[in-house]
């Protein structure tokens, strides 16, 4: 088994690539993506801090992991019924053009 702190660069790499893809991209499905690797990040941390000591390895990391990966599948499958609403309305799924036709 790996240590810990592999695990734990890991996670970390994936949160600077979904706050990478939160804050450097225009378009709605890449930012619902970068929002997804946020979550699978954090779902990574849970489940490396729950088999931290190997012999005791508690459970309840990985149920919070799994209903984690649950409600984040209600929230990506929500997301993508807003944005294909969005793009049938405007036909564009630009965000800096979805806040112009705001006003």
């Amino acid at each position: 088994m790996l240590p810990t702190y592999v695990y734990l660069m890991f996670a970390f790499a994936l949160v600077f690539i979904g706050l990478y893809c939160l804050s450097a991209k225009r378009n709605m499905i890449r930012m619902l993506f970068g929002v997804e690797i946020l979550l699978n990040a954090a779902n990574l941390c849970f489940i490396a801090f729950s088999s931290r000591w190997p012999p005791h390895v508690d459970a309840l990391g990985h149920a919070v992991a799994i209903m984690s990966i649950i409600i984040g599948g209600c929230v990506i499958a929500v997301g993508l019924s807003m944005i294909l609403n969005a793009y049938r309305h405007y036909k564009t799924l630009d965000v800096k053009e979805l806040r112009r036709l705001r006003w």
